[in-house]
Order: C-alpha cells, then structure tokens, then sequence
C-alpha cells in the first residue's frame, strides 16, 4: 500500500500496477498543477460535451433575505458556476427580474410566492431543490427553513454539475439523519496535533490562535459542503489556557471565520479548570461555588460568541481530571456544565472514553471493553437533556476492527452521538490506504436488538430509536497545514465520507466513493472505476496485514500506534490484552467469562440466537464471552449456529 509523498513504504508488484493505470489515466496538468487545497471543491471546467447540459443555466442568482451564510451561499454558486462552466453569474437582492437562481428560507420564498409547496416539512438544515415560476420567471429555486440549509442545498446543486448531473428538472427534498454532524480536532495551542500526520495545526501557532486564518475560512467551507455543523478545535486532552479571558478574544476570530459558514465553535475543557485556572480549592461538580464559576464562564463566551456550540470533556480517562476525585459520577460532572449551558442552547459532548488504564492483566475478569458500559449504563436518565454521551464506535479505540459498543444499546433516556476516526491513528497515519466509510457502514448498519427489535446503530445515535432530542456523528479529523489537508490525497475520501454518511447513513460505500473521485479527480470513466476500486477494497487489505482474525490492532499501541508491535499488547495496564499462543485469543477469558455477555440487550427469551454465515474473523470480534465460539465452526470456518447464554 501506498504512499505518502516521499515515504513510501511496501509497494507491492499489485499496487504497482495499479498506481501505473492511474497516472496513465489522470491528465498530467492536475498532476502538477493542483496541490489538494481545494479538495472535493476543485470546480474544475468540465469538458465541452457535459458544458452543453448547462447552456439554459440562468444568468443570474438572487437571495431573498440579508445574513452572512446567505452571501455565502450566493458567492459559493458565483464562484462554482464560473469555475466549471466558464459563466459569471450576475448576484442581486430580493425578487427576481430574469430568469434566475433564487435563494432564501422556505418563508421568504412562500412570500414571493404563495403557492410554492414544499410537501413535507424540513428538518433543521433540510433543503428543498425545485424548478418553477417566480415573479413570471423561470427559475432555480434553493430554500430550507434555514439560512444554513439554503447553503447546503447551493452546494448539492454545484455537486451535481461537477458530476455532469442533470439539474433541469428539480422537485425534491433532502434533510440530515441527525442534528448533531460534528468534527473534533485534537490540536494543541503550541501548534502539535494529537495524532495529526499532515502538519501543523490550522487553529494555532505558539500558544496563541493563528494570525492568518484563510486556511480556517477554507476548511469550514468543506465542512459546510458535505453538511458538518460544528467543530471542536482543540484536544480533548484540553490545555486550561483555552478558557481563560485572555484568550476568549482570540476564539472569537475562529468563530468569526466559521459562522458565514454555518458551522459552530466548540471547544474541550479541562473539568478542572475552576480550580486550575478560576481559583477555586475544588473543581467538585456539586460545590455551589464550582456551578457558579462554569456559569460565570459561559455567560462571557456567549457574550462573545452567541452562537457558541459547547464543550468536549474527556474526565477520568488516561490521566485526565474528573469527578471521582470527589466520588462524584459523570452525570453530575456533566449536569453542572450542561446548567450553565443550558440558557443559551449550549451541548456538552461527555465522552465515555472512561477506564482504568492501570488494570492488572493476571486477573482474567479484568476487560477494557466492559468499561464504559458499567460507568455510564447506571446513569442512564440522569443526564441532562443537553448532555450528549460520545462513544466510541468500538469498545477500545479506533481500531481496524471492533465490535460494536455496548453502550450503544444501554443507553435508552440519554442523548449519545457515535465518534468515529477520520485520523487514521490505528489505520495507516495517512501512509497506507484505508477508506473507511466502508468500516463506517459496518458499524452503522449494525443491528443491536435493543429492546427486542430491529435497531440499527445509525437510528440509535440519531436519537430515532428512543426518541432522544439530539443526537448524531462525531468524527475526529486532525486536518492539519498540508496543501492536501490529511497528508494525501487519497485520505480527504475519508473526510468527505464521514459528512457524507453523517447526512445520510443509508448512503453506500460505493456510492460516496464515486461521488468523492468524481469531484477529486474528474468523471473519467477509468479513472472513477480505478480510484474507487482501490478504495473500496483497501480497508479489509489493511486489516488483513495489521490485524487478521479479528485480533485488533497488531501495531505498536504504546508509542506511534504504527508498524509492528505484537507484544506491546501484552503484560500491561492498557487493557488490550490478546492473551494469544498458538492455540487461542483471549484463552483464560473464554474459559473463565468476564460478564461482557449481560451487555447484550436481552431478547424475549434467556438467551440471544445469531446465524448466518460467520467467519473465523467474525468469531474473533468478541472474544471475551464466556463461551468457545471456535467451537460453532468447523476448521473451515463452515456458517454455524451460535447461541450466547446470559
């Protein structure tokens, strides 16, 4: 697998042949020519015959109303439309007076136009595309119920031109999964990312927020174009300095960069900051005086920044501050930031990253995996309304493969929102391959039963299943100062397909592949079916050669979590223990039980009944159940019947 610039590594006579037919069918000039800035927002000329599609394109755009996202969403359509059709849209204000592009809310366009229906209503940051009469004109209608929505569905519209897709008869409607479409970054104010591979930090430089900050503007515009509604810019390992006066100034500028884009500033905090930097003897969550620093906080931030999202805490987890320092639980940790953010429509990301990293790996009832399901399944209705639980996809930590976390399912009157890693920390740093919405879709597509029916992980983060107020996707990007943004080229799929399945989860893994190649590199016929088929099958080619068998990750996991490690995982507090020899995984645990299994929600009767076609690999994921799943199958890895005691 490839590749990263001058770092090659591994490059296989298949690969090699592949990499050939690509650049043999890439034109050479944007070879050369394009450094990776502009990503999937290229809006490259399309070639004479697809141009010919658009040549009863309106002449003008208009908007109907005045905001900053809605001059966005103007500009954006002026600057895509000359870029790939070589036109210059003319920009105006209010009705009108040719045929033309019409922007605004679903209230201003009803004002013009009294009979336009839009069906259905939208969810927030839903788009409704139509073509029809306004004021006498033929026109390009592009409305939703929000300033917001109206930019997503001018980008939607760009898209489908980039695609040379016809835009001559629209009637329809999209809207998101799920409120809550978020990115985290884990930058540090000295400039490091945490678990970055492309550089230096975008946000900040030397302690303090970059001067320039063309390159922020730049990246809430992709964000906005794939449909992320918020971003957290600092590491969840959060520095204290972040909240204090001084340099409240300086976050205003980044969300000054972001708000014409219609995405959120949120940042991490330290759970000890009242004490760290506020002067308090205590940061306990149920002192009076600790509620009434956060509340003082929030009230400045939001004085600044009225559209300010929230905070990130990671508390308790890898040495981080948190509320059992005073044998107090996450709820109440999280409940005392949630009160003060309440009144000005502020969330709390609390993530559940939460164990003992200190475990003792002699004792075989000792599991990592247990360990956000038995801290946070007891709270569950304790949380605030405005609390979100992030949880990790996986019970571990982004790995090649996991099974799905427990918790997911555990969690029946709280809000939750599903983290996944668009980094590749366990997956390549960015050097090898890996597309992983295809892992994403796994996941998402997974099936927990919880309450006894049919309830996909996508509709439980979604907030649909228990009919949760909010709820959604949080990827971790650590986008950094490369010109590609993620180190290469071939790695910003995983950006674009983590907004993409964060709007719409039901999307396949080819679909937004093709889609991505197709804005990336141009609608080629060969050069689409080349990149995608590569992508498409490089994440089970990377889990084959790091993580066979369901085992997780064979890489160093005390260091660079990169290049082999085996025995890293072994005789230590991390809890990542393969307890492997030549016979087993996870043997004492298989013999002996840990009590994972009462994490399965209960089906009508005592015990859950799986079938289908299992494979050795798929008897690995879940290794630490009191039961000898290779005993289901035969040496061939022969379809089974497995039956899981409670």
């Amino acid at each position: 697998m490839i590749l990263r610039g001058d770092h090659v590594r591994r490059r296989s006579p298949h690969t090699a042949i592949w990499v050939a037919a690509l650049c043999g069918v890439l034109q050479g000039d944007f070879l050369h020519a394009e450094s990776g800035q502009n990503a999937w927002l290229r809006y490259a000329p399309l070639d004479e015959r697809a141009a010919q599609m658009y040549e009863s394109l309106p002449a003008s755009v208009t908007v109907l109303g005045s905001s900053a996202v809605l001059e966005t969403a103007q500009r954006e359509l002026i600057r895509g439309v000359r870029g790939m059709l070589g036109k210059t849209l003319r920009a105006g204000m209010g009705p009108p007076r040719e045929n033309a592009f019409v922007l605004g809310t679903l209230k201003a366009i009803r004002a013009e136009v009294p009979e336009f229906s839009a069906r259905n209503e939208l969810r927030e940051d839903g788009f409704r595309l139509a073509t029809g009469q306004v004021a006498g004109f033929h026109c390009v209608i592009i409305t939703a119920l929000t300033d917001r929505g109206v930019l997503y569905g001018v980008f939607a519209v760009l898209s489908r031109i980039a695609r040379s897709e016809s835009i001559a008869a629209l009637n329809e409607a999209h809207e998101p999964y799920a409120p809550i479409r978020w990115v985290n970054q884990w930058d540090n104010l000295d400039g490091r990312i945490e678990r970055g591979y492309a550089g230096r930090s975008i946000f900040f430089e030397n302690g303090s927020v970059r001067a320039d900050l063309k390159r922020v503007r730049d990246y809430a515009r992709l964000l906005a174009s794939v449909g992320i509604n918020g971003c957290t810019v600092n590491n969840v390992n959060a520095d204290p300095r972040i909240l204090e006066d001084s340099f409240l100034p300086q976050l205003v500028r980044i969300a000054d960069a972001f708000r014409p884009w219609g995405v959120r500033l949120s940042v991490a905090v330290d759970l000890s900051s009242p004490k760290g930097i506020g002067g308090l003897d205590t940061f306990d969550p149920m002192d009076s005086r600790v509620r009434e620093w956060w509340r003082k906080k929030v009230d400045e931030i939001y004085r600044q920044i009225p559209d300010f999202g929230g905070f990130v805490v990671k508390a308790d987890s890898e040495g981080r501050a948190g509320p059992s320092t005073y044998g107090r639980t996450p709820a109440e940790a999280a409940n005392a930031i949630a009160h003060a953010l309440a009144p000005h429509g502020g969330i709390v990301f609390y993530r559940a990253f939460v164990y003992n990293h200190h475990l003792d790996w002699r004792d075989p009832k000792n599991d990592r995996a247990k360990a956000a399901y038995d801290i946070f399944h007891p709270l569950d209705g304790k949380f605030a309304d405005n609390v979100i639980i992030q949880i990790k996809y996986g019970p571990i930590d982004f790995q090649a493969r996991e099974p799905v976390s427990p918790l997911f399912g555990g969690l029946e009157k709280t809000n939750q929102a599903i983290e996944l890693q668009i980094t590749q920390e366990y997956t390549g740093q960015q050097r090898h391959l890996c597309f992983l919405p295809s892992m994403w879709k796994e996941v998402l597509d997974f099936d927990l039963h919880a309450g006894g029916d049919t309830t996909r992980l996508k509709d439980l983060v979604a907030g649909r299943t228990f009919h949760r107020p909010m709820g959604g996707f949080v990827g971790v990007a650590n986008v950094g100062m490369d010109p590609s943004w993620l180190g290469h080229p071939l790695a910003m799929a995983n950006l674009y397909g983590f907004g993409r399945l964060a709007w719409d989860p039901n999307l396949s893994a080819r679909t937004i592949a093709e889609e991505w190649t197709r804005l990336t590199f141009g609608n080629d016929a060969a050069v689409v079916r080349a990149i995608s088929d590569m992508q498409l099958a490089s994440w089970h080619i990377y889990e084959s050669y790091t993580g066979p068998l369901g085992a997780q990750t064979l890489t160093d996991i005390l260091g660079s979590h990169y290049g082999p490690g085996i025995e890293s995982s072994e005789r230590n507090g991390w809890g990542q223990w393969h307890r492997a020899d030549h016979e087993r995984i996870d043997g004492p645990i298989r013999e002996h039980g840990n009590g994972l299994c009462r994490t399965i929600p209960r089906a009508r009767g005592q015990a859950v009944r799986v079938s289908g076609n299992y494979s050795r690999r798929a008897a690995a994921v879940f290794p630490s159940c009191a039961v000898h799943l290779c005993a289901a199958y035969g040496r061939d890895g022969d379809p089974a019947h497995l039956r899981l005691s409670l």
